[in-house]
Formats: structure tokens, sequence, C-alpha cells
């Protein structure tokens, strides 16, 4: 009896399942998870998916597309403000006007233009990361840290930059109070052509740190704390730590906060308005700065035009390298 019971436990163990009986997770799971794909690339390939996305990218094709290519079109042109169809085709005469003498020039420009995105990407990814770095560590005080560090960027820009230019003021600004009260020599800030884009490079960052912290804030968020620990096992210091550890997990982040910090600086304009207008001495005028004085305040909108475009391709350009730059640095990494 006993041998009977233990060949009837065999044969319901290695034998088929009932007609009724339920499939098993476990082969049920592919299944779903092979049915998952097809559905996402039908949805995708669905043209209700670009009946949904037609009101965005009707608004991204009138307001950006658009008036882009018409700029490309008007380059083309010594135009008419007042009367466009008395404008004069001129070809490329405008793009070689770029390159004449002419002051503010446009070489003096694009350098102005570069010396400003270069302090801003140095020193803002430089300065942010270090920020991300002493505020990962949770607590009440490190929130409230972080709100404050972010709160300049929720601020209008038009606001804070008048507010700066009574900061940087060398009779009665609160700059030149400190520096004199640490007994350290004095500016004239804004209005010295060797100090005044230092000046707005300075402000800016104050505007836009906070915006750059917080993404390197996500990008520690997700990072792994089993390698960091690894490391200081083998006896890594801090520094051998963030070097060899932690900076390669932030690469792609690193690389994100690079191309947006280039394309606002390239595009900057309200801080150098408000602040310097473009001077003293074309000390500040960039090329963001001179596209709107030749097509707004002289009326050249042709040669306007041409600058702007010129500006675009600059930002493509620096978008693209970075990007293969950086795609490149992580499979590297990798």
């Amino acid at each position: 009896m006993a041998q009977r019971t233990t060949t009837g436990t065999a044969s319901t163990a290695v034998g088929p399942a009932p007609a009724g009986a339920a499939v098993p997770r476990a082969a049920a799971g592919p299944a779903k998870a092979a049915r998952r794909p097809r559905r996402v690339k039908r949805v995708r390939d669905s043209p209700m998916g670009w009946l949904y996305s037609a009101p965005a990218l009707l608004i991204f094709s009138v307001f950006t597309i658009g008036p882009t290519a018409y700029t490309f079109y008007v380059s083309f042109f010594h135009w008419n403000t007042l009367n466009p169809s008395m404008s004069r085709f001129v070809g490329t005469a405008n793009y070689r006007t770029l390159f004449a003498h002419s002051t503010p020039g446009f070489l003096d420009s694009a350098w102005h233009s570069l010396y400003f995105t270069g302090g801003m990407v140095a020193g803002g990814t430089a300065l942010s990361l270090a920020i991300a770095l002493l505020l990962q560590r949770g607590g009440r005080v490190v929130g409230a840290s972080r709100v404050a560090v972010f709160a300049p960027h929720a601020t209008p820009v038009v606001a804070t930059s008048l507010g700066w230019v009574w900061i940087f003021n060398p009779q009665f600004g609160l700059a030149d109070m400190v520096l004199h009260a640490l007994h350290l020599p004095t500016s004239q800030w804004l209005q010295s052509p060797t100090w005044a884009m230092p000046s707005i490079i300075i402000y800016s960052l104050w505007h836009e740190v906070g915006f750059t912290v917080l993404l390197f804030l996500g990008g520690l968020a997700v990072i792994s704390p089993e390698l960091g620990e690894a490391a200081r096992v083998d006896g890594a210091n801090p520094w051998q730590e963030f070097w060899h550890v932690t900076w390669p997990q932030l690469r792609p982040v690193t690389s994100f906060v690079v191309i947006i910090t280039s394309i606002a600086s390239l595009q900057a304009f309200t801080q150098f308005y408000e602040m310097s207008e473009g001077g003293p001495v074309y000390a500040t005028t960039t090329l963001s700065y001179l596209v709107y004085q030749e097509a707004f305040v002289l009326f050249d909108t042709g040669y306007g035009a041409s600058l702007a475009v010129v500006l675009f391709a600059v930002i493509a350009a620096v978008t693209v390298l970075r990007r293969r730059g950086g795609s490149t640095g992580i499979g590297a990494s990798a």
C-alpha cells in the first residue's frame, strides 16, 4: 500500500495538468511580455498618435519653424520694414558684410558671446555640481537650502537685473561696500570695459545655477551607492571616490547641463539689455544683442536676419558637437 501511494504521488507530480487547471504565472509572464511591445508598436504606428500631437505640431510650426524659415528668407534681402514689397534681393551680401569692418563688429560680438558662454558653462557646471554634492544629503536644513538655491531661478530676469545694477553701483552698491569692509580694492563693475562682462556672468550664475543644481541632484539620486562603498573599502579618499566613481556616472547629466547652458548663454539677451545695453564701449555686445540692435534699432532687418541665421548655426553646431562628444565619452566609460 505504501508503494502504491508513493507511485501515485510521483505520477501526480510529473503527469499533465488537468484541463481545468490554471496556467502558472511563470508561463503566462513571457507571453504577456511578448504581446506588450507589439501593442506599443501598434499605438505608435496608429494615425491617432498624429491626431493627438497635431495641436502641438501646429503651434510649433506656426511660432517656431515658420519664423525661422522666414528669417532665412529675409537674410537674402535688403529689407524694407515699412513696405516689404519694395525689398531688394541682394543674395549673400548681408553675410559678406559680417566680416566687414564695423562698430560693433560681428567678430567682436562673437568673441563676447563665446566669453560669456565659456564663463557660464565652466563656472556654472562646476559651481552647481559642488552645491549638489553638498545638498545631496537629506534633512530639513538641506531641504530649505535646496529651495533657497532654486529660488533665484524662479525670479524674473528683468526685475533681478535691475536689482543687481544697484548692487554693482560703484558709488553706493553693496558689492563695493563688502569689498571696502574687507579692505579689498573696489571696482567700477558695469561701468568698466574690463569688469562689465564678469559682472553680468556673476549675476547670470546667481540666477541660473539653481536649475542645474536640481539636475545634478537628480543624477546623484540615481547613481549606484555600492560602487562608492566598494571604493571606500578599497581605501579611496573622497576625491578619488568622486573622480573615479561618482563623476563617470554623472557624465550623461553633465553633458545635458553643458548643452542647455551653452544654448541659453548664446541666446541670452535680457541681462545685457537691462544691465549694460551692450556697453561700455561695446564690451558686452554679444551676437544676440547685436541682432536686436541691427534689426530693431538701426532697422537693418536683412543684416539682422543674417546675424540671427549665423547665431542659429552656431547653436546647432555646438549642440551637435557636444552630443557627439558626450555619446563618445559615455560609450568609452561604459
